[in-house]
């Protein structure tokens, strides 16, 4: 075994003896603070990589995995382009969709009221295939949308202060008419026939969509449109279909995949993760140093009896033991409370969330500033048992120098001065 039993009853007593004063109070500063930081690290991490996996669910989910592009504006020639990226053995294995989207930027007003929004022209079969079930969808079905009419975000309608049939004016540059006193911006109406709620602020509060033959006509596009969307089956298989892409479309065209659409939000939610990690792990490494105070104040006060035992025949390797052993039974302890506490926080964050809300009377989770409706978490097993790990290992770390102190120990100048 790799400690035997004197070592295991020594350590332990040691540890969590009744009379040891600073020195065990120490000791569950310690153990408390191994289990708040593995808990806080549990959580923090679960949330961010809820918020990862969420927001890029979402925004990929409206947004192709790859894009194809003009240099020079519209496509117009895109059902040719379409059915001959069908043709190609690397996108036809790996597409599960092909998407023509008309897209533009508008003013939206309606009653007084007016809000900047994203104008996107879709099929509307397409847009049912891209909804996901997290979507709700009020007022007539998308199928039942027809040239002319408009699905806007559930609080965009709400901040124009619309409803099932009223109608929205669209006010754009695109296709603006020059006159003799400077360009006419085009304005059309439009009814509004269904709303759209994501969970997500930025498509609920900032998109509408139309069928595409409305967005070609408002947008002046004629039978254009402005890119093709590919979403693949596997959202991180993009290289090879931008690269089967780029040697299949003729020159002018630009294929773009959605980590470089969106590289500076990707990369702020892992430069974010890992700050987060590194600072939060403070809390774990100042809970070990307490771990090193309170072995080094132990291995003074048992000094005697670290003696007697050496002269009773117990070596020095066993005397690392017991003090390795007393100290990295705090990490464990710590650990696993801290594992167990962390994911039942990590599980039930949205309620507790709810809970503290209602009672401090605070919005904690604002949806436009955080772009969802609902604090999301992500446990991982992988991240909450290297979590655990980790904090086990430092306290491990922590015990080496107390436990070499004490082995060190020569029981003759001890016992001596007694």
């Amino acid at each position: 075994m790799l400690f035997s039993k004197l070592e295991r009853k020594v350590a332990f007593r040691y540890m969590w003896a009744k009379k040891r004063g600073f020195g065990s109070v120490i000791s569950w500063v310690s153990l408390i603070g191994i289990t708040l930081g593995v808990a806080t690290l549990i959580v923090v991490m679960s949330v961010m990589a809820g918020f990862h996996d969420t927001l890029l669910n979402r925004i990929i989910g409206m947004n192709g995995h790859v894009v194809v592009y003009h240099q020079d504006g519209a496509i117009s020639d895109y059902d040719f382009l379409i059915d001959k990226m069908k043709q190609n053995k690397v996108v036809a294995a790996r597409a599960a969709a092909i998407v023509p989207i008309a897209e533009g930027q508008a003013m939206a007003t309606a009653g007084g009221n007016s809000t900047g929004a994203m104008i996107r022209g879709i099929r509307m079969s397409d847009l049912q295939a891209k909804v996901d079930n997290g979507t709700k969808i009020y007022g007539r079905p998308l199928s039942d949308i027809r040239d002319g009419e408009l699905v806007a975000g559930a609080s965009l309608t709400r901040a124009l202060n619309v409803t099932m049939g009223d109608k929205i004016s669209l006010v754009s540059s695109a296709g603006a008419t020059p006159t003799p006193f400077g360009t006419m911006p085009r304005i059309m109406a439009y009814p509004v026939m269904s709303s759209f709620f994501m969970g997500m602020y930025e498509y609920d509060s900032g998109y509408i969509f139309m069928p595409l033959e409305t967005a070609q006509k408002y947008l002046n596009i004629g039978d254009g449109v402005t890119h093709i969307d590919l979403f693949l089956k596997d959202p991180e298989d993009t290289t090879a279909v931008a690269d089967s892409l780029a040697r299949l479309l003729p020159d002018g065209f630009v294929v773009r995949d959605w980590r470089d659409l969106n590289r500076g939000f990707v990369g702020a939610l892992q430069v974010e993760s890992n700050v987060m990690f590194l600072i939060l792990m403070l809390i774990v490494i100042v809970a070990a140093f307490n771990i090193v105070s309170s072995l080094v104040m132990l291995v003074k006060d048992k000094s005697k009896d670290i003696a007697v035992l050496r002269t009773f025949g117990v070596s020095r390797r066993s005397m690392m033991k017991i003090f390795i052993l007393s100290g990295t039974s705090i990490g464990v302890i710590g650990a696993l409370a801290g594992t167990v506490l962390g994911v039942i926080v990590a599980i039930y964050i949205e309620p507790i969330r709810k809970a503290v809300q209602w009672m401090t009377g605070r919005d904690l989770f604002p949806a436009d500033l955080y772009y969802l409706s609902e604090l999301p978490s992500k446990l991982s097993v992988t991240s909450v048992a290297g979590i655990a790990l980790v904090a086990i290992g430092l306290a491990l770390l922590a015990t080496l120098y107390p436990a070499w102190k004490a082995a060190s120990t020569d029981p003759v100048d001890v016992l001596r001065n007694e």
